[in-house]
């Protein structure tokens, strides 16, 4: 699945769910360590958990970040 992104350096978020689990991540652009740190920390991670997690997270003075991006295009996907 892909998501583009709105409002954070990231252009967009492929992903790949099996099921309700978070099956991969890649980000498109962004801060590499971090967006590569994110991803790895989801893989096998349920939908609503991840969600729960990061939905609502800033990045600075910006209304959403890389971790709530990926949380809206979860939601998305899943239809939450």
């Amino acid at each position: 699945m892909e998501y583009k992104t709105h409002g954070v350096c990231a252009r967009e978020i492929k992903f790949d769910l099996d099921g309700d689990t978070i099956k991969s991540v890649e980000f498109i652009g962004g801060c590499s360590g971090n967006t590569q740190g994110v991803a790895r920390l989801v893989e096998g991670m349920k939908v609503d958990d991840a969600i729960a997690r990061m939905e609502g997270i800033r990045c600075g003075a910006k209304s959403t970040s890389c971790p709530d991006q990926l949380a809206q295009a979860l939601k998305e996907a899943t239809g939450k």
